[in-house]
């Protein structure tokens, strides 16, 4: 499980205003190419959230469409917050995510939701990025990005051109790269998303999944998704 990452802004992360203050921050430092990875302008108070959540509350349309897989009268929907940049999301979506999709998902059992949670400004680059890459290649470019996480993540120096390499393989030219991480709207949307997963459902960490309103943290395994699943899809 990944922690954010703490701050001296504690719990600014309360206030939507500071929240999008952050953001336009992350754009600034992108575009001066100053990331400061080393202490993130993405910042999230520690206190625990709850257990359970109002479904209809986590199922409220946000500022940008859902990211879905599955059928959507589908018994079991599990909404996943997750940073583009997490070591524990990656190993979840490379090890575990291929068999619970092919025995739950594709089976109609369960509606898979993703949604962003940067914890970093190059977390919210990529997670622009799967966006920009338009409808139906988003959710595949996430895929990838995950799966070759080590390569454009935790590289020494700019991570931006090797992160380009993989925008390129999915259509991008340097101009569209470019303007992607420099939409503002974007990325206040992005914050926004992540904001409310914070502010309401007490997300502190990632990946952090809600089965059916009901909080499960850390990198959970496929056994416990089985366990959790089977209990709902009996009754």
């Amino acid at each position: 499980m990944t922690d954010l990452p703490s701050a001296p802004w504690g719990d600014h992360w309360r206030n939507r205003r500071e929240a999008l203050k952050l953001a336009a921050g992350a754009a600034a430092l992108f575009a001066a190419a100053a990331w400061g990875l080393a202490q993130p302008a993405l910042a999230q108070r520690k206190k625990a959230g709850p257990t359970d959540v109002s479904v209809e509350e986590l199922m409220k349309p946000g500022p940008l469409p859902d990211l879905v897989l599955g059928n959507a009268e589908a018994p079991i929907t599990v909404v996943e917050y997750a940073s583009m940049t997490c070591g524990h999301c990656a190993n979840f979506h490379t090890k575990v995510f291929p068999t619970l999709k092919e025995k739950y998902v594709d089976t109609g059992k369960v509606r898979f939701i993703m949604r962003e949670f940067p914890l970093d400004n190059l977390a919210a680059a990529a997670s622009m990025l799967a966006r920009c890459a338009g409808e139906g290649n988003t959710l595949p470019f996430i895929s990838v990005l995950f799966a070759k996480q080590d390569d454009w993540a935790f590289v020494k120096g700019d991570p931006r051109p090797e992160l380009l390499k993989f925008a390129k393989q999915a259509g991008f030219t340097q101009e569209s790269f470019e303007k992607c991480l420099t939409d503002q709207k974007l990325l206040d949307d992005i914050s926004a998303v992540r904001a409310r997963a914070a502010d309401t459902f007490g997300v502190n960490s990632t990946p952090t999944f809600f089965i059916n309103g009901k909080k499960m943290s850390g990198g959970p395994t496929l056994d416990e998704f089985d366990k959790a699943f089977g209990s709902l899809l009996k009754s």
